[in-house]
């Protein structure tokens, strides 16, 4: 931070895991989305060069977590350029900061790689790149033309984007020198050297899946992950040997009565991110986040188990990770007690699942025997004719989506009873992969369409809905009090979601009264406006906001009401509004519930 500061660059906080007023991912992947807005072209309350680090979940690779590089929370460092310098500053930067022993990392430049964008039908070659590279002393040798499944960046079929350029370091203990490609590619996939920078150039506009020509506002979009880099520094060859996660480590070790590195890290990882999604407000349930959240609290469960971790042990790790990060991260602190009591009940929940799991297991054995007629059916020799299994690959991924047993563990429970001899494993692990890749590619295309370029939100009645949650916010707090604060919202073209802080239900009369409360001020034509202000001064002036710690110096403060028609609500928001409150319809409340101890849930649409 203090690198690009020195730059020009304002520093931002990290937004919340939760993305605020964005429907199109369950969580923050990435540092463009909290700034999306400011990448369409809205100006930035902070100025046109800005950095921060930001928290980030990514769950798409949980089956690589336990290699040497693959975590599913991170923290990612990011530079900012909208619509301001381009490639020449980005990169001479990037290398700059990575290489300098004076002002950056000190990184021996000799092990370094980059790749660059190869060109294809939607736009030429990076040769901008590729010049400015070798400008900085990068061998021709030591740079890759790679096509657009590496280094061109696209949210999806509409919206910004552009090549990439991105940075490779060498991680071995004997330098690996000059690589040809296809050497290059392969120490990539052994993890011998790992990507730990990526420079994006959003310079393309996209349309129906198709590059339409050039973004009139150029921008820059940076990303280097924390712990790849902490561990480039620290001469490791994995994230997990790192000063990062060392204390957690060694207090899982400490506890264990069998050697597992996977699973040491497994454990490590995931209790990891769930201390992080349960302090930004995401509670274990059956659905969206909440389910990402039980199913990485299950599966620290399983590899504690598998290690000999004594039950009940995993609160204890979290305050490791409270610890560890709370100097950073206040949140941590201040949800302490909250952390250690979710971890804990869903431990508990789990392992009454998991009898329950056990049970269904021992059925499937118990049917199986009986139709095959053979005490161990599958402790055959190759070559040799038998009947057909009931339990296939198939079913162990069923079997592992409900209860959440890895195949490993699956596979460890069969033989331990004779389920299953050595001979199928193979088999039922190529089965098990299939039914895995299928439901990936399913759950990719979901998200693919959900994610509509990361930049959904922004639509007309998306648009719509923003203004009308801070009308229902301020209208809450009339009705039931100051106490009461936005806790997150969540906001498609067909309603909106809004968690707030309350601790008993809402009676029919108080909806009702919030309902009129808003339609009140929706008939009055209220104006919409926004001021950009100090933080401190929008405070004094009464302006609320959902976590005071995401903003920086500068905020922008929407209005209301004016002073002809007085001010309904002051509200801190990056999100888009309409010009006036009766462009909205008639508002509803159609459902409120609660979701977790003292909050609340309304959903609501505009008629």
């Amino acid at each position: 931070m203090d690198f690009f500061a020195g730059r020009g660059h304002k520093i931002i906080p990290s937004a919340s895991l939760v993305p605020e007023n964005d429907p199109s991912v369950l969580f923050t992947t990435a540092g463009m989305q909290p700034l999306v807005p400011y990448l369409l072209g809205e100006p930035h309350p902070e100025g046109r060069r800005i950095a921060n680090v930001q928290k980030c979940v990514r769950t798409q690779d949980i089956e690589e977590v336990g290699d040497n590089t693959h975590d599913t929370f991170f923290e990612m460092l990011g530079n900012w350029s909208l619509g301001d310098y381009f490639k020449e500053d980005t990169i001479k930067w990037s290398h700059e900061f990575l290489t300098s022993e004076k002002e950056g990392l000190g990184l021996d430049p000799k092990r370094l790689y980059v790749t660059v964008f190869a060109g294809d039908e939607n736009a030429p070659r990076d040769d901008e790149s590729f010049g400015i590279w070798k400008s900085l002393g990068i061998p021709e040798s030591r740079i890759y033309f790679m096509g657009a499944d590496s280094n061109w960046w696209s949210p999806g079929d509409n919206g910004p984007c552009g090549p990439d350029t991105e940075m490779f370091y060498d991680v071995t203990e004997e330098g690996l020198g000059d690589l040809d490609k296809n050497e290059f590619i392969k120490a990539d996939d052994e993890q011998k050297v790992v990507e730990i920078w990526n420079d994006v150039f959003m310079e393309y506009q996209k349309k129906d899946g198709k590059v339409v020509g050039k973004l009139s506002q150029q921008n820059v979009d940076t990303g280097a992950g924390l712990e790849r880099l902490v561990m480039v520094m620290q001469g490791k060859d994995n994230i997990f040997d790192t000063d990062l996660f060392e204390p957690l480590v060694t207090a899982i070790k400490e506890s264990i009565n069998t050697e597992n590195e996977k699973a040491v890290r497994i454990v490590a990882d995931h209790i990891r991110t769930a201390v992080f999604m349960i302090s930004d407000g995401v509670i274990p349930s059956n659905t969206d986040r909440g389910y990402i959240l039980r199913r990485l609290i299950r599966r620290a469960v399983r590899y504690a188990d598998v290690l000999g971790v004594p039950e009940k042990s995993l609160s204890e790790l979290a305050k490791v990770v409270i610890a560890k990060y709370k100097d950073v991260y206040k949140n941590l602190s201040d949800n302490e007690s909250l952390i250690n009591d979710e971890i804990s009940k869903e431990e508990e929940k789990f392992r009454v699942t998991l009898q329950r799991a056990l049970r269904v297991l021992n059925t499937k054995r118990e049917s199986q025997i009986r139709k095959v007629g053979d005490p161990n059916p599958h402790q055959v020799n190759e070559g040799v004719e038998y009947t057909p299994y009931i339990i296939n690959g198939e079913w162990m991924f069923d079997f592992y989506q409900t209860y959440g047993f890895p195949f490993e563990m699956l596979i460890e429970e069969l033989l331990s009873r004779h389920e299953i001899g050595v001979h199928h494993i193979k088999s039922l692990r190529q089965e098990f992969d299939i039914a895995m890749d299928k439901h990936q590619k399913l759950s990719q295309a979901g998200a693919t369409q959900k994610f509509k370029g990361g930049l959904a939100g922004h639509g007309e009645m998306e648009t719509k809905y923003h203004t009308a949650t801070h009308l229902l916010h301020q209208a809450l707090r009339e009705v039931l009090g100051e106490d009461v604060l936005q806790k997150g919202s969540n906001i498609t073209p067909e309603r909106l979601r809004f968690d707030f802080s309350y601790p008993e239900k809402m009676t029919d009369e108080q909806k009702a009264k919030v309902e009129q409360i808003v339609n009140e001020q929706i008939k009055k034509a209220l104006p919409v406006s926004y001021k950009e202000m100090p933080l401190e001064e929008a405070k004094k002036l009464g302006a609320i906001g959902v976590f005071d710690d995401k903003y920086g110096e500068m905020v922008k403060v929407y209005q209301v009401g004016d002073k002809n028609s007085g001010v309904f609500s002051m509200e801190f928001c990056g999100g888009p509004h309409v010009e006036n409150t009766n462009e909205l319809g008639r508002f509803k409340i159609k459902k409120e519930e609660s979701i977790s101890a003292g909050v609340r849930r309304i959903k609501a649409v505009l008629e």
